[in-house]
């Protein structure tokens, strides 16, 4: 699974195409701006986009959707909590395939009520839920810090350490990290109490 990681418009989002290496299936996660830029790549890389994957449904990470399935018309998975125009939906569990590769869905609400992470091939796909340094913010409708406390200790904290952390936006000192690197020096990612952590988060 090879992962072109693409920084794109002022909001320093990511978005990924992410690519089978067996087979040329890919899958485009969170598109939005500099579309031009993410159809160089397909192009280039002589890749068949199967899905256009959602982590949430804010528009930073979908304003690109409707563009993504003109050029590609591939279908578009979201989580089942999403209320937007979707083609798939997926939930805590399910399993997406492209080509010989595999992502599993992990529901992690906080951010957003669909917030997902997409695990597979030694990789997380974290969308808003948890950056290099830092996590998303609850105070957008939909958000709860209890959600999110829940999110990253109960399903984020007991993943594998080695798995590299590929987040939604580039907010850290660094493009990629691991989920150890986060749990060592990430504040919010340091054991405390649930009602320590609203508190944290405001």
């Amino acid at each position: 699974m090879k992962v072109h990681q693409i920084q794109v418009g002022n909001m320093q989002n990511f978005t990924y195409v992410v690519e089978d290496e067996d087979t040329g299936e890919a899958i485009v996660i969170d598109p939005s701006w500099d579309l031009i830029e993410l159809e160089l790549i397909i192009k280039r890389n002589d890749l068949k986009v199967k899905y256009i994957v959602n982590t949430h449904h804010h528009f930073d990470h979908t304003l690109g959707n409707e563009g993504m399935v003109n050029s590609t018309n591939a279908k578009i998975i979201q989580h089942e909590a999403s209320e937007l125009q979707h083609d798939v939906s997926v939930k805590d569990g399910d399993v997406i395939e492209f080509g010989n590769s595999k992502l599993t869905v992990y529901h992690t609400p906080g951010h957003s009520k669909d917030s997902m992470c997409l695990i597979g091939d030694g990789k997380i796909f974290s969308g808003d839920t948890l950056f290099v340094g830092n996590c998303g913010r609850v105070d957008l409708p939909g958000g709860s810090a209890k959600e999110l406390y829940h999110s990253l200790f109960d399903v984020l904290y007991s993943l594998d350490d080695n798995l590299v952390l590929y987040p939604g936006h580039n907010y850290g000192h660094a493009e990629t990290s691991t989920i150890g690197r986060e749990k060592t020096t990430n504040l919010v990612m340091q054991k405390r109490t649930e009602q320590e952590f609203v508190d944290m988060m405001g």
